[in-house]
């Protein structure tokens, strides 16, 4: 185990878990969690330190997100999104615009959110149907985000918009721009409760050119080359988290739930059976997991088909385990013994998120045939 990754544990057991239960039973957003993330420091891994902040790599990112998600997934994933729209920030925007966000995460303690999706086209999110439009040097938003994590909560949101020439562009919007509401009785997802992912709507939001990320119509490069590994890679984080959370839990209740005969489940061999699957397919999803980030870290020529195998490979077993470990659990576990249930429910958002596991399916085809992902 690394260091920061020790270090991220242990602090998401004191300041994370404790409020996993309630944020999955209110679908409420981990309001004391972020408020902890935040005085610890966390919401500045990635910026550098000459900014004041730690400087942290991809790795770290994975790091920290498996840790948070071990803990409370909800907590993992809305942190995942932090630092991935801030990561695109530092990447492309100006000089004032870096300047001005990394203070606020800094000294503030701020976060940001991504508000990519739409409901017209999906998963796939990088073509937005915002409209837009220029007036009195000042950029004009009318639409809808159909499904932002951390609605209402962040404080800068990242948007992909058309340009008024040509590509699209991604956009900083501080939570206070007037012409911003969100749809918060709109959200009641299956798993992942607390990050209320619920639609935000634009209403003729003006914008000066300095919230704009990077050049006119640069926003599909930005996607692909910086949002897309953080994020995607950051999602296998959150599953593998998941997944070792679903294997601490199961394994306790093998070996605590005892018969009247003294036998206890563990000494089933049709429980070790599944036992062993679900240790082999946590195994897996962390070792690719990991092996992606050191890609990715490294600059290696296939980091972004590992990150995209590990992402693909720590959904779907984190699915299979959530169902093994209900299959174990049997009556106690359906009637939401030990937190297992809600792992499992957790675990569906997976092959929803977009992108889904069948685009990302798509994309590792091309990435390691030799093809454009798009």
């Amino acid at each position: 185990m690394s260091e920061i990754y020790t270090q991220a544990q242990a602090f998401a057991t004191e300041h994370i878990a404790p409020y996993a239960e309630q944020i999955d039973q209110e679908k409420a957003f981990p309001t004391e969690a972020f408020e902890a993330i935040g005085k610890a420091g966390y919401f500045k891994l990635l910026i550098p330190e000459a900014l004041g902040g730690q400087g942290g790599t991809i790795q770290d990112h994975a790091e920290v997100c498996r840790a948070f998600a071990e803990a409370c997934p909800t907590a993992g994933l809305c942190y995942m999104m932090h630092n991935t729209a801030l990561m695109c920030v530092l990447a492309n925007g100006s000089e004032s615009l870096i300047q001005m966000i990394t203070s606020d995460i800094v000294e503030n303690a701020y976060f940001m959110a991504l508000a990519y999706s739409e409901s017209g086209t999906g998963t796939h999110f990088y073509k937005p149907e915002m409209e837009v439009e220029i007036k009195d040097e000042m950029t004009i938003f009318t639409g809808k985000k159909s499904m932002v994590t951390s609605a209402n909560h962040a404080h800068y949101y990242l948007i992909l918009a058309p340009s008024v020439k040509e590509g699209i562009n991604n956009w900083v919007v501080p939570a206070e721009t007037a012409g911003i509401t969100f749809k918060e009785d709109y959200w009641n997802g299956m798993g992942m409760r607390g990050n209320v992912s619920c639609p935000m709507v634009l209403d003729h939001v003006a914008l000066p050119e300095k919230y704009r990320i990077g050049a006119d119509g640069s926003g599909l490069e930005q996607v692909f080359n910086v949002v897309a590994p953080y994020f995607v890679l950051g999602l296998a984080a959150v599953y593998t988290g998941l997944s070792e959370a679903l294997l601490k839990l199961i394994t306790t209740h093998v070996s605590e739930r005892e018969y009247p005969d003294g036998q206890k489940l563990r000494d089933i061999e049709t429980v070790q059976i599944h036992m062993a699957k679900i240790y082999r397919l946590t195994r897996n999803s962390l070792l690719q997991t990991e092996d992606a980030a050191l890609g990715a870290v490294n600059g290696d020529s296939d980091a972004l088909a590992r990150i995209l195998s590990a992402r693909i490979n720590a959904s779907e077993n984190a699915m299979t385990i959530g169902q093994i470990a209900m299959r174990i659990g049997g009556g106690r576990v359906y009637n939401k013994y030990m937190g297992i249930e809600r792992l499992f429910r957790d675990s569906y958002a997976s092959q929803v998120m977009a992108p889904s596991v069948d685009v990302l399916t798509i994309w590792l085809g091309k990435a390691i045939t030799g093809l454009p992902i798009l």
